[in-house]
Parts: structure tokens; C-alpha cells; sequence
């Protein structure tokens, strides 16, 4: 049994998932399995997939049945539902690993036993497009790095986005820690599906951050997040809000440190929405 399973998901990107699972096959730590899940695509992507699982044992492809398109979250937990292994990583189909990231992640890990997660920088890849080569960089990290933080610290960060959360291609956790969150919510099928997951880890156990770069996110037009609406993204923010304050309710009724934060989020929220609907009603006019 692989000591982490390595987790793609895909929808439609025949232009860059052979460079994913390159990055995933170029790690210099070797006990992993890649469990590959096609949320239904209708391009070459599952062709790629199949003839690389082909060549190598360690890699399967499965899928939602019917071949349904059923979206992030649910596709993540359907390659939870495979994973073997006692670490779980993550990669979207269009970002890449860098070849030491599950080395030096399970390394931190297996030293810090209290820890159910660990996660570092992530860089923001504009220079796999030779004409954005100059505008690769980072998010304020937020935080010290090389140590851990005990809930809620990160919670509170994560609520407020005042530091990089965890994205999903370098955050890596013990497979116990998604078993004991419940795994991704199906109901968030793009925007915020990645910050119900860590709402919820960050709730139930200490997370190591670091300061290292184990991730390239691919910067480009057809990704999620560039593809939305500024008043969308905050509906969806609104939406990201209320599911936080019903897992509050069901999970930490009696904490009201974490929904004075929630308040302090969902106040931020709105001053938001006031702006760029004012902003939107001043464009127009």
C-alpha cells in the first residue's frame, strides 16, 4: 500500500493534464498512488489518462457513474472513496508539483504527529505563457512560517482572507483527518469548494505551515476563478458565509469565538457588495 495517494482531478484539459501527472511521476519520494478522476469530460483528457494508467500500476482512472459531470468537490471525494494511502495530496488537472514537494511534506509530517495538515506557497504560474513571463508571483504567506497552528487560528486567517489559504495542488493531510471532516461538501461545486474543506480542518486539528514552494498554479483564462464575475464571487462568498454558520450550529454550537470571526467575515462581505454594486451603478451610468 503507497504511502500517499496523489489525487487529480480533471474536466476537459487535454491541453495540460499529461504535464500533471508528469509532475506527479518526477516525484523524488516514490511510495505514492495516483488515483485520476474524470468529472465527465468530453475532450481527449480521458484518452491521456487511460494511456498513462496504461504504462504505470501505480495509476488508475476512475469516474462519477455514467460518466456524470458532478463537479470539484464531489470528483475530490470520489477519489478520496480510492485513496489507499495514509497522506492524501491534491492536484488540479492544469497546475504541477514540484519534484520534491511529497518528499519534504512527508518528511514535516512524520515529525509532527499532532498535525493533520501541512501546507506552504503556492506560486502563481503566468510564465508557462511566454507572453506573461514576468508576472509570476505570491501571496502573502500571513503567517510565521515553520510551525504549527492550533484551531482556530488559521480558521479566523482563512474567514477573513487576510493571508494565502491552503490551496488544494500544496496542501497535503492525513487521509484520517478528510475521513473525520466528512471529506469535500458536493453541494460547492466550484467557487469555495477548497475553503469548506479547510474551514473544516482547521477546526479539527493542528496544521503545519511552511514556507516552501511545492506548487505552480496555472494562471490562465479558462480556470475557475478567472472566469467569474466580481458581484458573482461575492454571492458566492455570501453563500461560502451561510454554509460556515450552519456548520457552526452543527458542529460548535457553544463557540462564540468562531462565530464572532464568522461576523467579522460576513460584515466584511457587504461592505464588498455595497462597493461594487456602487461601483457597477457609477460604470453603467
Amino acid at each position: 500500500m503507497a504511502r500517499v495517494s496523489a489525487i487529480i482531478i480533471f474536466l476537459n484539459e487535454e491541453r495540460f493534464l499529461a504535464e500533471a501527472i508528469a509532475s506527479v511521476r518526477a516525484q523524488t519520494f516514490d511510495d505514492w498512488e495516483l488515483i485520476l478522476v474524470d468529472d465527465g469530460s468530453t475532450d481527449a483528457s480521458p484518452s491521456i489518462a487511460h494511456a498513462v494508467a496504461a504504462q504505470d500500476p501505480r495509476i488508475r482512472v476512475v469516474t462519477h457513474p455514467g460518466g456524470e459531470n458532478r463537479g470539484m468537490s464531489a470528483s475530490r471525494n470520489r477519489g478520496l472513496a480510492e485513496a489507499r494511502g495514509d497522506y492524501v495530496a491534491f492536484l488540479d488537472g492544469d497546475d504541477v508539483w514540484l519534484p520534491q514537494k511529497l518528499a519534504e511534506q512527508v518528511a514535516i509530517l512524520d515529525a509532527e504527529p499532532r498535525c493533520g495538515m501541512l501546507y506552504g506557497r503556492t506560486m502563481l504560474w503566468h510564465s508557462w505563457n511566454p507572453e506573461a513571463a514576468d508576472r509570476d508571483g505570491f501571496l502573502d504567506l500571513g503567517v510565521e512560517p515553520g510551525r504549527s497552528y492550533d484551531p482556530p487560528v488559521l480558521y479566523r486567517l482563512l474567514l477573513r482572507n487576510r493571508a494565502q489559504a491552503p490551496t488544494t495542488n500544496n496542501a497535503i493531510l492525513r487521509r484520517s483527518l478528510a475521513d473525520q471532516v466528512g471529506g469535500f461538501e458536493d453541494e460547492f461545486r466550484t467557487l469555495f469548494e477548497d475553503q469548506v474543506f479547510y474551514v473544516k480542518t482547521h477546526l479539527a486539528a493542528p496544521c503545519f505551515v511552511d514556507d516552501r514552494v511545492w506548487a505552480w498554479y496555472r494562471q490562465h483564462p479558462r480556470s475557475s476563478t478567472s472566469q467569474v464575475h466580481p458581484l458573482r464571487e461575492l454571492a458566492a462568498l455570501a453563500r461560502f458565509h451561510r454554509w460556515v454558520g450552519g456548520y457552526l450550529r452543527a458542529h460548535y454550537p457553544g463557540r462564540r469565538d468562531l462565530w464572532l470571526s464568522l461576523l467579522a467575515a460576513r460584515v466584511d462581505c457587504r461592505l464588498r457588495q455595497a462597493r461594487a454594486m456602487a461601483g457597477f451603478a457609477l460604470g453603467r451610468g
